[in-house]
C-alpha cells in the first residue's frame, strides 16, 4: 500500500490516488528500491543501511551528519526533530525507523511526502518484567523497571505509528548483537580476555539470554517485504538461549583465551560490573519461525563482532565496569 501526504490532501491506496472525491488510476514503473534508514550512523541503523546498500538498494539516510557516513548511502542532513522541508516531493519504497519515542514518529510521518512500506524497529523493553512468560506477541504491555522511560517511549512510539499507519510492521528483538555494536556487551568481555583478567560473575552464572544477530534482523526484514504478512507484530529473536557463564566463556575462547570465574554474591548493582540487568526474559519467536529458522549460530556472530571490534575499538561506547571492579572488588579477584 502506498501513503502518501501532499499537502495532507491526498491519500493513496493500492494504485489509486483519491484527492477529495476524484479517484486518479497511478502507474508507477519498476525502479530501484528506495529505502530511508533513520540514523544509520550506529550498530542497527548503520548496518541496516548498509545492508541494503550491498542488495543494490538507492539508501538514503536521515542524521545530522555529525558521524562518518557509510559508504553508498545517499544524506539527507536533517535533525529528526527539526525535518523540515527535507523530506519534501521524495517518494520512498521503504523507511526502515529506529525511532525512540512517539514524537519520533509523528514528526517523521508528517514529514514524509510518501512511502509504501513502514518497518519499526522497536524493542523487547515493551514487556513488563511481571509478565507471564515466554513473552507473545499479543503480552499486555507495560512499564518494565528494567529499560523504564526507554520501554515507555517504545510503547508509545508502536501505539502513535498504529494508529496512523496500520499496515506498519513492528519488530521486537530481544539482545541485538554483531559487527558495528557499540553498546559494552560483547565488547566488555572481550577487553576482560585481552587483558587475562578474572571474570566476575553475577551469582551463580544461570541467570539466561536471549540474542538476535543484526544481519538475521535483515534478513527478516527482507522477508516481510516480500511476503506481506497479515501479522504485523512480531517478536524476533533465536529461540536458544544462553546462560551468562557460557556467554561469557564463548567470547573468552573466541579471543583465544580461557577464563577463570569469580562468582559475585554481595548484594551489588549488577550493571555496575557486567554488560546485563539481573533480568532474565523470554521472548516467544514461534510466529518470527515460521518465515525464518536458519539463524546465525552465536559462536559464529560472536566471532565475526570479535573481529569487528578489534579494528573499531573507538566506536564502541564503554562503560565504567572494570574501574568498578577494580576499585569495589580489588585487583587480587578475592573479596
Amino acid at each position: 500500500m502506498l501513503f502518501s501526504n501532499i499537502e495532507n490532501k491526498i491519500v493513496i491506496e493500492g494504485r489509486y490516488a483519491i484527492m477529495g472525491i476524484v479517484r486518479i488510476e497511478v502507474f508507477r514503473e519498476d525502479h530501484m528500491k528506495k529505502l530511508l534508514v533513520t540514523g544509520g550512523t550506529v550498530f542497527v541503523s548503520r548496518y541496516i543501511a548498509e545492508y541494503y546498500v550491498s542488495k543494490g538498494y538507492e539508501v538514503y539516510v536521515l542524521n545530522r551528519n555529525t558521524r562518518e557516513q557509510s559508504k553508498g548511502v545517499k544524506l539527507i542532513q536533517a535533525d529528526r526533530h527539526h525535518i523540515g522541508k527535507a523530506l519534501q516531493n521524495m517518494h520512498f519504497d521503504i523507511v526502515i525507523d529506529t525511532a525512540y519515542s512517539s514524537n519520533d514518529v509523528s514528526l517523521l510521518l508528517d514529514a514524509l511526502d510518501g512511502y509504501d512500506d513502514y518497518i519499526f524497529i522497536s524493542s523487547s523493553a515493551v514487556y513488563p518484567e511481571y509478565a507471564a512468560q515466554p513473552l507473545k506477541e499479543d503480552t499486555p504491555l507495560g512499564i518494565n523497571t528494567f529499560w523504564g522511560k526507554y520501554g515507555i517511549d517504545k510503547i508509545e512510539a508502536e501505539k502513535t505509528l498504529l494508529k496512523r499507519n496500520p499496515n506498519a510492521y513492528i519488530l521486537r528483538p530481544p539482545y541485538l548483537y554483531g559487527q558495528m555494536n557499540n553498546v559494552y556487551r560483547e565488547a566488555f568481555v572481550f577487553d576482560c580476555a585481552l587483558e587475562d583478567r578474572k571474570f566476575y560473575l553475577p551469582k551463580d552464572g544461570k541467570m539466561k539470554l536471549q540474542f538476535f544477530h543484526i544481519h538475521d534482523l535483515c534478513r527478516f526484514i527482507d522477508i516481510l517485504l516480500k511476503e506481506k504478512p497479515s501479522q504485523h507484530i512480531f517478536n524476533v529473536g533465536n529461540k536458544d538461549t544462553v546462560s551468562i557463564r557460557e556467554w561469557v566463556e564463548l567470547c573468552y575462547r573466541i579471543a583465544g583465551k580461557s577464563v577463570e570465574f569469580v562468582n559475585v554474591y554481595e548484594d551489588v548493582e549488577q550493571r555496575n560490573y557486567f554488560s546485563f540487568y539481573n533480568y532474565e526474559y523470554y521472548l516467544d519467536v514461534s510466529k518470527q519461525y515460521e518465515y525464518l529458522q536458519d539463524l546465525k549460530p552465536l559462536k559464529e556472530g560472536l566471532k565475526e563482532s570479535f573481529k569487528w571490534y578489534q579494528n573499531n575499538k573507538n566506536k564502541v561506547t564503554k562503560k565504567p565496569f572494570l574501574e568498578y571492579i577494580d576499585t569495589y572488588f580489588g585487583y587480587d579477584g578475592n573479596f
